[in-house]
């Protein structure tokens, strides 16, 4: 099916319980066993660090989930391949299957450009600024004050934007996204759905999306049943109509999926680990097209990978 997920906390979830086996671990909503299966083209994996984690061990946390991405997700298996570049997306042979790397917020980093730089040359490609409270770069979406970004949080933007990775604006507060779309020449949006379906705080406005679209952004349609519905009891048919509203606003092809699978504690009823995506494809077919289906699968977000 060459499924492209903009998003996953498999990195975490096995930092956090070493037990777990990529291959086969039936504690992962993603695994190995499971994306072989479904036809899986590459899986963003996000460098995720607990809040629990210490500032002063934050930034070796990280490194850890680097080491853990070498060891446990590429080195151990011949169709598992690091994917550092459009060209290196573009480009996988059948039967691969490529493994990204994205930081889920800088705090790891502190105040140091040093750290992110590093992580950078490490094969990081899209850097969320904050995860949902505020830090040294900006305010996430649920800290009260909803300031934007400070003047390291733009130099980090100018760092990415030097760097031609992307600047994730899912976590966000909604002065601190205006500013990335100002400032940032690579802006993705990789797990947020529309506020106008589901009211969460991390979901997007109308005008949010429109500048995104515009922008020429990927928006990643998310799985996370309290970014689906308000009330939380959440189906694949929801998730068709976060896409079909993104659609109306004229933003087709800048659909993907993000789903955040092994970041979240419910699921969809009945998209509760990967090997459910077929689902999710045979509800997209009834209502796009063969080409519009690919695009959301993974064209979309390939297509939009900086190079």
């Amino acid at each position: 099916m060459n499924i492209v997920d903009a998003h996953c906390d498999v990195l975490c979830k096995m930092w956090l319980n070493p037990s777990l086996s990529f291959e086969d671990g039936q504690g992962l909503h993603t695994n190995l066993n499971q994306m072989r299966r479904v036809g899986a083209k590459l899986q963003l994996f996000a460098i995720y660090v607990p809040e629990s984690v210490p500032d002063s061990a934050k930034f070796d946390c990280a490194l850890e989930m680097v080491d853990l991405f070498h060891e446990k997700i590429i080195q151990p298996y011949d169709d598992v391949v690091a994917v550092y570049s459009k060209k290196e997306a573009e480009q996988l042979p059948d039967g691969k299957i490529g493994a990204m790397l994205t930081l889920e917020g800088v705090d790891a980093i502190g105040k140091e450009a040093t750290r992110l730089r590093t992580l950078i040359r490490l094969g990081v490609r899209s850097v969320g600024l904050t995860w949902n409270y505020g830090n040294a770069t900006a305010d996430g979406i649920l800290e009260s004050r909803g300031a934007g970004l400070t003047d390291f949080g733009r130099s980090l933007v100018d760092l990415h934007n030097q760097h031609r990775i992307w600047t994730d604006v899912s976590h966000l507060s909604v002065r601190a996204f205006w500013d990335v779309v100002e400032h940032g020449r690579y802006v993705i949006a990789s797990h947020s759905n529309v506020k106008a379906i589901c009211t969460h705080p991390r979901n997007l406005d109308n005008q949010q999306l429109t500048a995104l679209i515009e922008k020429n952004s990927l928006i990643g349609v998310t799985f996370v049943p309290k970014f689906l519905r308000n009330d939380r009891n959440a189906s694949v048919s929801d998730i068709i109509h976060h896409i079909e509203h993104i659609c109306s606003l004229g933003g087709a092809e800048n659909i993907g999926l993000g789903s955040d699978f092994d970041g979240i504690d419910q699921v969809p009823k009945n998209l509760t680990c990967y090997s459910d995506y077929p689902r999710l494809v045979e509800e997209l077919h009834r209502y796009y097209n063969d080409d519009q289906v690919n695009g959301f699968l993974g064209k979309n977000l390939i297509a939009r990978i900086p190079s």
